[in-house]
């Protein structure tokens, strides 16, 4: 993407692996729900005569594909616990593709839900600016190419597009794996949104000049406590966003919680990859032709951490499928009573 659009067929417990690793699927929701399935396909192949070692092994690989993401781990946890009670391999097998139906249409219906709470934000936006279109900065690709539908911080956007409220959407870039360019700027361009790209050290200067009215992001993870783990990069936009006055929302499905933890800084891992994904980058050619290209000194070393961790201190509120809530333990534990 976006030159390219590829279906790929996943069928083995090493397909799956592969493809979230290689982020042929990314984003919190759609790792999830391809997690889900990807539970199911090992039970596919599970031996009779070694069915438990079979799938800790198959687990284990999947959960270390990406560590940051809660979604991925969760989706397994969720599936094993989902079989433990079926007595025959037939049995759990049924029940482990149902359950990742419903992973994949829960993470929909919630996205849509929490459009709808998100859209209300807009709204009030809108009205003050007496219809003048609404001005959002995102960074990195939570939309629907993220999740199985509607998107986290896309979800209140395509709302308000259909409550014809108008929006118009900065996009970082999102650098190094371009998520921004790559597909943020695509999928709103599908869908029929008005954005704008811009270098991910842009957002500041456009708060100073009072060109951004709210910053919508998703996450990979989120504290009890609402620190949120974002692309790396989101922190930087906390901070300015704070500093100008810029409401500061994070968009999630209520699955990308992690209910046992509560210092995001000090708890969340975060996924450090290959430098090589910093000093190399891919494009389209005059020619029409995709080539990767060194930007980097020969020889250069890097650091490529995904993720960074925004404290809940600089959050304004959380968009989930249950409502707004404020990014603090006691009012996320409201929302959410049965994680007392």
């Amino acid at each position: 993407m976006p030159h390219q659009f590829v279906i790929e067929d996943l069928a083995t417990v090493d397909h799956f692996a592969a493809a979230i690793k290689e982020m042929h699927v990314r984003g919190a929701g759609l790792i999830g729900a391809t997690a889900g399935f990807a539970f199911y396909s090992a039970l596919l192949c599970a031996p009779d005569d070694d069915f438990e070692a079979h799938i800790e092994s198959a687990s284990a690989q999947l959960i270390a594909t990406r560590p940051t993401a809660k979604n991925l781990a969760w989706a397994i946890e969720r599936q094993k616990n989902a079989i433990k009670s079926e007595t025959t391999l037939e049995a759990k097998r049924n029940k482990a593709y149902e359950v990742a139906c419903r992973i994949a249409d829960e993470d929909a219906d919630f996205c849509r839900r929490l459009g709808l709470h998100g859209l209300e934000i807009i709204k009030e936006i809108s009205e003050k600016k007496k219809g003048a279109p609404v001005n959002i900065l995102t960074h990195c690709n939570a939309g629907w190419l993220a999740f199985v539908d509607y998107g986290s911080a896309t979800a209140p956007v395509y709302a308000a597009q259909e409550a014809g409220v108008a929006v118009h959407v900065w996009v970082d870039e999102t650098r190094p794996w371009l998520q921004g360019a790559r597909l943020t700027a695509w999928e709103l361009g599908q869908q029929g949104v008005p954005h704008t790209l811009v270098p991910d050290n842009t957002g500041g200067h456009l708060m100073q000049h009072g060109m951004v009215d709210l910053v919508i992001v998703g996450t990979d993870r989120t504290t009890r406590s609402g620190d949120v783990a974002n692309k790396i990069g989101t922190y930087l936009k906390a901070l300015a966003a704070r500093d100008n006055n810029v409401p500061f929302y994070v968009a999630l499905p209520s699955s990308t919680f992690d209910w046992q933890i509560r210092d995001g800084v000090k708890e969340i891992p975060i996924e450090q990859r290959s430098d090589n994904e910093i000093k190399f980058i891919t494009g389209q050619t005059a020619s029409g032709c995709l080539e990767t290209v060194l930007i980097s000194p020969e020889g250069t070393r890097g650091a490529n951490y995904g993720f960074d961790v925004t404290p809940a201190r600089l959050v304004s509120g959380l968009i989930t499928e249950r409502g707004i809530t404020p990014a603090n333990e006691s009012d996320i534990v409201a929302l959410f009573p049965e994680h007392k």
